[in-house]
Parts: C-alpha cells; sequence; structure tokens
C-alpha cells in the first residue's frame, strides 16, 4: 500500500494533472504527470468502466499498479503528481508484464532516477 503521503485524493488535485499535465502512454498504461515541486511524488491510479464492468478486476489492477509503484518509490524523483490510465489490455497481463510497462511508462516520463 503506498503511504499516505504518496497518494493523490483530492479531486480537485486530479483534475489539476489532467488540465496541465503532461501525457505519456504505453499499450498497457499511460500516465499524466505534473511537475509540483512538493518534496514528495504523489499518484493516483485510474481504472474506468470500459476496462471492465466488474469492480473486482478493476480493483486488481489499481492495487497491482500501485504495487508497482510503492516499490520503486525510492527510484522516483519527486516534486510531481502522477496520474496512471490503466488500459484494458492490462487485464490479460501478468503481474511482471505490467510491472514493465508501468516502469516503461515512468522512464519515459522522466520519473525514474535510478535504473
Amino acid at each position: 500500500m503506498l503511504p499516505a503521503k504518496h497518494r493523490l485524493r483530492r479531486k480537485t488535485d486530479i483534475e489539476l494533472v489532467f488540465a496541465k499535465g503532461k501525457n505519456v502512454f504505453d499499450p498497457l498504461c499511460g500516465a499524466r504527470v505534473r511537475k509540483t515541486g512538493l518534496p514528495e511524488t504523489r499518484f493516483a491510479v485510474v481504472v474506468g468502466t470500459k476496462v471492465s464492468k466488474s469492480a473486482v478486476v478493476r480493483n486488481r489492477l489499481r492495487r497491482r499498479v500501485r504495487e508497482i509503484v510503492h516499490h520503486r518509490l525510492s527510484d522516483i524523483a519527486m516534486g510531481y503528481d502522477a496520474v496512471f490510465l490503466v488500459r484494458s489490455e492490462a487485464k490479460a497481463a501478468s503481474f511482471s508484464d505490467l510491472e514493465g510497462h508501468v516502469l516503461h511508462t515512468l522512464r519515459k516520463a522522466g520519473l525514474l532516477s535510478k535504473l
């Protein structure tokens, strides 16, 4: 589970990321990233009902992406807000496959300071 200081919760903050953020996309997931200058990077994961009508499937994808980010927090640059957008192709992907795509998305966004 992501620590509370790394969670992006307010609707206004998420809308600001969508309005002024930079787009980075991958076949399984995408991200909107905005520089904030805060001492930590905050994340949100969005899985729409177009991905799956089942809440169980959507929540599983959300948990997987959050867990991947949680394990890589020490490698991620600070001072950003990021919203991950998970695509329907991620349903069939294994955890390691999804991890590779999430890390690729972070790398494309310039958030991975190491690796």
